[in-house]
């Protein structure tokens, strides 16, 4: 057997490579647009700036150093000029392409950063790879505008994958859904009538608010906000603000709240405070045509019937009276099971003198005679 030459030995001691192939090559030489790099093969690896970065504005001497060791893809054995051709940017792309494709087939959660947000959906890169969630697939509930999602990282898994026509499919949706059907079970399986709970205003309407407690919503309807009497639910909350009510109902899957607790309820001294007999001072906020509900202190009203406000005949109390005025009055009923006081100014008012009136009657009668 004859003996091997020196260039045969060099050539049995290097690796064979070939096109497809991902290889760790060590970097030789470094210019602003081209990396050299050692791949352990008779020929040298080049790089140019493209096949290591989308930027093409880059200088590679800013960010590779001699000596740094970096994986490829080999897309040429041979370039025309007896180099093999490398590819970074592949190498990422193909290792991101694998582990793609084992998410989706284990079904993995994956997280990834959206860098576009396009018309029909997001596209996410994970790894070098992109991913598309189509808008359909992005939330459990319909959003009108994605920009809000343009450079955050999102969650999701892969339901599509077929790299052949580009197709890989991302779903958001059903990570979202499942979180969402895991929080409900937890929340009915500890909640309890009396419990306290901070949730956030999801919803308003004129009949009240709708809190998300952490997997259902609470309806915190507006006879339920105050101890008091509240207008409008839009002008004491606003979506997005967290609130702490009591669970006072629960009906299937249905929460019913309220902010009336028991340790701050107004009407709990009542019977002493506002005793029938006693004389209270109280503020005007509201008038029908039969009366006008007067405040107490925050959270009792008690009814003026119109009947009550004057030994006068009244019409209406808005002849007499004004949203925001002062009164003083007698309580003449107390009914605390109802929540119910009635009031009476006209009896704080002095008995008419009789004798005056007689008095008047008698002086006219004279007068009259006196003409005749």
């Amino acid at each position: 057997m004859s003996e091997m030459s020196f260039e045969q030995m060099l050539d049995a001691s290097l690796k064979s490579i070939h096109a497809g192939e991902i290889v760790t090559g060590k970097v030789i030489s470094v210019k602003p647009d081209e990396i050299a790099l050692n791949i352990g093969y008779k020929s040298d690896g080049i790089m140019t700036r493209s096949d290591y970065s989308a930027d093409n504005t880059l200088d590679l001497t800013t960010v590779v150093n001699v000596g740094d060791e970096i994986e490829c893809k080999v897309k040429k054995v041979n370039d025309g000029e007896g180099q093999v051709a490398l590819s970074h940017r592949e190498a990422i792309a193909s290792k991101a392409s694998e582990e793609l494709k084992e998410a989706f087939e284990n079904q993995t959660v994956l997280t990834g950063k959206v860098v576009q947000v396009v018309k029909g959906g997001l596209n996410v890169e994970v790894n070098g790879a992109r991913v598309f969630i189509p808008a359909s697939l992005v939330s459990d509930t319909f959003e009108r505008d994605l920009t809000k999602y343009q450079g955050q990282d999102v969650q999701f898994v892969i339901t599509e994958f077929n790299p052949m026509k580009r197709r890989v499919i991302g779903d958001r949706k059903q990570l979202m859904t499942a979180t969402k059907k895991e929080q409900h079970d937890k929340l009915f399986s500890e909640l309890n009538v009396g419990d306290i709970r901070t949730g956030v205003v999801k919803n308003l309407t004129d009949f009240g608010a709708f809190i998300d407690l952490g997997g259902a919503d609470g309806l915190l309807h507006i006879s339920e906000m105050s101890w008091g009497r509240i207008e409008n639910p839009k002008k004491i909350f606003k979506a997005g603000q967290e609130v702490t009510a009591m669970v006072k109902e629960i009906n299937g899957e249905r929460i019913a709240l309220t902010r009336k607790f028991p340790d701050e309820n107004p009407w709990k001294d009542a019977e002493v405070k506002f005793a029938v007999g006693t004389t209270v001072n109280g503020t005007v906020a509201r008038m029908t045509d039969f009366g006008a509900f007067v405040e107490l202190e925050k959270g009792i009203d008690a009814l003026l019937h119109v009947s009550q406000i004057s030994k006068e005949h009244v019409n209406k109390p808005s002849d007499v009276l004004t949203v925001g005025q002062d009164i003083e009055a007698k309580i003449v009923d107390l009914d605390i099971d109802n929540h119910k006081i009635s009031l009476s100014m006209k009896a704080l008012l002095p008995d008419a003198d009789e004798n005056a009136d007689v008095a008047d009657v008698d002086i006219a009668a004279v007068a009259e005679t006196d003409a005749e």
